[in-house]
């Protein structure tokens, strides 16, 4: 099974890398997600190295996670409390975890790792698989900044630090855009290339009722805010019928 982009050297890297470390956040989120729980278990989609997998685990929430790379799983492992939590490596579309849940969750734009709506239709499907009738199944995710981005132009910057720069490129015939990052790290530049697919939060919905679910909550953020036209991403919540 190939690691894909997130491979052992990306993977040792990536907790510092690519952020989503704050504690406050991820205390937040992970308060959120065990309240959805409601005392079931919960999957997590693309597991990666635990970031939120094992704080949640940690509040008594049995966890298990599905992931494509096992070097990132390897990084999990190497943590606290990360070798007790079942996984299965293959592709989040189509892999099966044993039992069901009340809640299947992913965070961190993942969704935005399937290139292609087939993919992101099939991961809806496979969440609901999952689920226990009235479990719920939530993405957080970016919304796309199309926004800020010139008629015709196609590249916009969201990194320049002195040792990152990011710019991602889109596509918007289809959908599609890559993050192109270069980082320098003892003297040499180092530079990754990542592709994705954005959908949008009506999209999403009619994902979600094709998979069998309907809409229950959409927040801007983990403090459960109104979700608005300024909102830059969003955390929605879809309840298995």
């Amino acid at each position: 099974m190939s690691d894909g982009v997130f491979d052992a050297k990306v993977a040792a890297t990536y907790d510092a890398d690519h952020g989503g470390t704050d504690p406050a956040h991820i205390a937040q989120t992970v308060d959120v997600l065990a309240d959805l729980a409601d005392g079931g278990g919960a999957l997590e989609f693309a597991i990666g190295t635990g970031r939120i997998a094992l704080p949640l685990a940690a509040k008594d929430v049995p966890v298990s996670g599905n992931e494509l790379s096992a070097a990132m799983v390897a990084e999990m492992r190497k943590k606290p409390g990360g070798a007790y939590i079942p996984v299965v490596i293959g592709d989040m579309c189509e892999v099966r975890s044993e039992g069901t849940f009340s809640l299947v969750f992913w965070v961190f734009n993942t969704i935005d790792n399937l290139t292609t709506q087939d993919a992101q239709v099939a991961c809806f499907q496979n969440a609901a698989a999952h689920l226990d009738p009235g479990g719920r199944f939530v993405i957080e995710t970016q919304l796309p900044p199309l926004q800020r981005l010139p008629f015709g132009e196609t590249r916009l910057p969201f990194a320049h630090e002195p040792d990152h720069w990011g710019v991602d490129e889109f596509d918007v015939t289809t959908q599609s855009y890559s993050s192109h990052h270069l980082w320098i790290k003892d003297g040499q530049a180092q530079h990754l290339s990542v592709p994705f697919r954005y959908a949008w939060p009506s999209e999403m919905d009619l994902m979600a009722r094709i998979a069998g679910m309907t809409l229950e909550h959409r927040w801007a953020d983990w403090d459960r805010s109104l979700f608005t036209k300024d909102s830059t991403k969003h955390v929605s919540v879809w309840r298995k019928l």
